[in-house]
Parts: structure tokens; sequence; C-alpha cells
């Protein structure tokens, strides 16, 4: 054999070893076992593919899978203010939080809308960390709205219908979100009814911030939200 032919041989023997590692190392990606509450479609190649894009919000994978079921619905003014289409020009930084450390009365709420300075954040109440992020997204659709120090009735009223139809929205995308065992999937249900029966209006769902405990000392109105 001449040089010329060992030559031709190595470089293909090369591309061929080489060709076999990259197929070896697609195809053990797609054995990487995702968790159970994420759809079908979030494998992880493409859980691998979107998360440049929310890796800004911070170092939660389910949250990039809840921000990514965003788009396409009503969420999807939410999704691109968390990142970064808001008051403050920033992504919006997301974390779970032990919220009682922030003020003992806020302990027991799902979620909460902060900021700090300039920089914007959601802190989510870590039992909801295996929550479906389907779920998270329809709460996260209404956190991404309190973008100020200012909040009010008619903000919650709006956030609250916004989350609402959001999860309506999801649950006829991603049926397996539905986990009623859960109970931040508890929480989006009670919303989702308030909407129905409200023939998807915010009739009952104002009625329910209303009489929110939480929210007794908050005025009607607040910038950006005049109408209640």
């Amino acid at each position: 054999m001449d040089i010329k032919k060992i030559r031709n041989f190595t470089l293909t023997a090369a591309l061929i070893l080489m060709l076999g590692t990259q197929s070896y190392a697609a195809k053990n990606d797609d054995l990487i076992e995702m968790p159970k509450t994420y759809p079908a479609k979030y494998t992880s190649q493409y859980v691998k593919q979107i998360t440049p894009i929310y890796k800004p919000t911070g170092k939660n994978e389910v949250i990039y899978v809840a921000l990514d079921m965003l788009k396409g619905t009503n969420g999807e003014f939410s999704r691109n203010a968390i990142l970064g289409n808001n008051l403050s020009g920033r992504p919006v930084k997301i974390e779970f939080r032990d919220l009682g450390t922030i003020n003992p009365d806020y302990e027991k709420f799902d979620a909460l809308g902060w900021k700090r300075n300039k920089q914007l954040f959601i802190f989510i109440n870590p039992r909801h960390k295996d929550a479906p992020p389907g779920a998270l997204a329809a709460l996260l659709s209404h956190e991404a709205l309190h973008q100020d120090e200012f909040n009010s009735l008619a903000e919650e009223t709006y956030a609250w219908t916004m989350e609402a139809s959001v999860w309506y929205e999801i649950v006829k995308l991603y049926p397996e979100s539905n986990d009623e065992l859960h109970p931040l999937v508890v929480r989006e249900n009670m919303l989702k009814k308030l909407f129905e029966r409200g023939n998807y209006s915010n009739k009952y769902i104002k009625k329910t911030v209303m009489s929110n405990e939480g929210y007794k000392n908050l005025p009607s109105t607040s910038p950006g939200f005049e109408d209640l």
C-alpha cells in the first residue's frame, strides 16, 4: 500500500471514529432521564438548547422549562418581562426562598415579587420546588407583573387573572401538568374555576382578591393599574 492510500485510510478511519463518538454522545444525552413533571418535548437535548436564553434568570432548570412553556400563551408578556423587557431593563432573578426570612407575614405566600435597588426578583416558596413546571409557569406569569415597589388591589386582580388564564391554556397544551396532588396545582385549579365561573373574566377573581386578608392594607390602584 502506497503512502497516499495509507493517508486516505487513516483519515477515513479517524472520521468514522469521530462520527461514532458524536453519535454515542447524542444517544447518551437522549438517555438522560428528565423529571416526570416535564412535558415530553423537554428532553435533555432541548433543555440544553434553551438554557442560554433563560440562564440570566438564575440557576434553576425547572424555571427555564417553566418560562419556555409560556411561549404562545397569554403569559408571553410575562416571559418577555422576566427576560428583561420590564421597568428595570434587566432580567428578573428567580429563586426558591424561605419567604418568612423576608417577613414572617410572607411565610405561607406561594411567591413574592421584590425589588432591591434596580434589580427585580421573584422569590418562590421552596415547597414548590417539585411542582410541575406548567404550574410554575402560571405563577411566574403573575409575579412578572409586579415591577415596582407599589402594589394595589387592581394590580393583584390583574395578576391573578393573568395567572388563571395562563393555567387554563397550559392544561390544554400540556395536560400532564395537572398533577392535582401538588399544592401549587391546587392553587392554579382554584383560580381556573373562578376564571371559568366568571365566563373567562375577572368577576370572581376580583371578589377573592378583595377578601384576601393579605391584601387588606393595599390601596385600590397603583401606577399602571388605575382601573379596578
